[in-house]
C-alpha cells in the first residue's frame, strides 16, 4: 500500500522499488502507525536517491518476537555528522534532496516517536555517496 502511494514520485525519478516482504509476514500493530513509518522512510529514500536508483524494502522476524524492517537505497548517503543528528530535536538538518526536494528531518523524528510507541527502536547505517539503510523493529 505504501509503495503504491509513492509510486508516482519514484517513477518521476525512474527509481525502482523492490519489496522483499513475504505475504506470510504478520505483526500485531497499529496499521496506520506502521504505514506512516514505512511511508516516511520510503519517501526519504526517494528524495535522496538519484535518477535511476533503487530502493529495497525487507522485513524479517527476529528472535520470534519482533520484526526488523529495513528500507535501503543506493542514494547519496550521509556523513557521520548528519547521522548523529538524525533522530534528535537539537540537531537541525535542512538538506535538499537530489532534485532540490525540501527536507527538515521532522519526518524522522515522527518515525522515531511512532516506533517507540510500538515498543521498537529505529536506527540507520549510511555511507556518503553509497546510500543509506534505515531499520526499525516492532513487536510481533
Amino acid at each position: 500500500k505504501c509503495t503504491n502511494l509513492l509510486n508516482e514520485s519514484a517513477k518521476a525519478k525512474e527509481i525502482t522499488i523492490y519489496q522483499k516482504v513475504g505475504h506470510e509476514t504478520r505483526v500485531t500493530s497499529d496499521v496506520q502507525i506502521l504505514e506512516t513509518i514505512v511511508r516516511n522512510l520510503i519517501s526519504n529514500s526517494i528524495k535522496f536517491t538519484r535518477h535511476g536508483g533503487n530502493i529495497e524494502i525487507d522485513a524479517n522476524i527476529h528472535d520470534n518476537n519482533s520484526l526488523i524492517v529495513s528500507i535501503s537505497d543506493n542514494g547519496i548517503g550521509m556523513s557521520p555528522d548528519i547521522q548523529s543528528k538524525l533522530f534528535s530535536l537539537s540537531g537541525k538538518i535542512n538538506r535538499k534532496g537530489t532534485e532540490g526536494e525540501r527536507s527538515s528531518g521532522l519526518g524522522l523524528l515522527l518515525c522515531k516517536e511512532l516506533v517507540e510507541i510500538q515498543g521498537g527502536r529505529i536506527w540507520a547505517d549510511s555511507e556518503e555517496g553509497k546510500g543509506s539503510k534505515f531499520y526499525f523493529t516492532i513487536k510481533c
